[in-house]
Parts: C-alpha cells; sequence; structure tokens
C-alpha cells in the first residue's frame, strides 16, 4: 500500500502582489529616521545660538543673528511633518494596493508605532522654531565687560 500525497489546488489566477516590497520597506525605515533627523536639528537650533551669543561677547558688539540657526528651526518642523506624511502614505498603498491595514505588515508596523514619537516630537520642534524667532527679535545682553 503507497500513500498518496495530496497535490496542492490549483491556482485561480496569478499569484496576489507581495506587500513587503523594498518599496514599502524603505518607507517604513524613513519614518523614524525622519522622527530622529527632525529631533536633533530642532534641538541643534540650542547650539547656533549659545555660540552667537558667544562670539558676540567677545566681539563685544551685535552680530546678525545666524540663517543656519532658522534653517535648522524650519528643518526640524519640515522633518517631523515628513514622517507622518510618510507614514500615512505608506498606509494608503498598503490599503490600495493590497487591501491590508498598516499593521498587518510588518514594515506597516513599524512605521505605525514610530510615528506615534511625532506626537512628541513636532510639538518640541514647533517650540523650539518659536524660541528661534523668540531669541532672533530680543537679541542678547553684552554684559557690562564691553
Amino acid at each position: 500500500m503507497t500513500a498518496t500525497v495530496p497535490s496542492p489546488a490549483p491556482s485561480d489566477g496569478p499569484a496576489p502582489p507581495r506587500a513587503v516590497t523594498f518599496g514599502t520597506v524603505t518607507a517604513a525605515l524613513t519614518v523614524p529616521l525622519l522622527i530622529v533627523a527632525g529631533a536633533a536639528v530642532s534641538l541643534h537650533t540650542q547650539e547656533i545660538e549659545s555660540e552667537w551669543a558667544d562670539r558676540q561677547r567677545e566681539a563685544c558688539r551685535e552680530l546678525p543673528f545666524p540663517v543656519a540657526e532658522y534653517a535648522a528651526g524650519w528643518a526640524g518642523a519640515v522633518l517631523g511633518v515628513a514622517a507622518v506624511a510618510v507614514c500615512v502614505l505608506l498606509a494608503r498603498r498598503l490599503r490600495g494596493r493590497y487591501g491590508l491595514r498598516l499593521g498587518e505588515t510588518w514594515p506597516g508596523l513599524l512605521a505605525g508605532t514610530t510615528v506615534w514619537f511625532s506626537v512628541l516630537a513636532i510639538p518640541m520642534e514647533l517650540i523650539q522654531l518659536y524660541a528661534v524667532y523668540a531669541a532672533a527679535a530680543s537679541g542678547i545682553s553684552l554684559g557690562d565687560g564691553c
């Protein structure tokens, strides 16, 4: 007596496309990178302002406000919002093309969980941007030594 191995059922058509592609993995990995980069660049505005204030005190005169601080402030906020936008676009792609929710694939789950850190990062980045404009408007006190 020989055992028969059941054959797999014939498919009804072409195989469905894979949801985990290079593009979805790239988009999913971009989300946490954008969040970290946005927070780091936004916090860098404090270093730029501190160096600017030190240079003014050494020179005993007012120096123009550094444009790099404006750029860093805006870049932090833009990167934080970009992280949310990439996550939303990834969710729409997974839903529209593959009929999957964001948490049903590991790239989507990674992007969906890390994007919540933007809830903390974006307000901090906006506060830093406000601080840049407040520092530019107020200037610094050069002290009694000048």
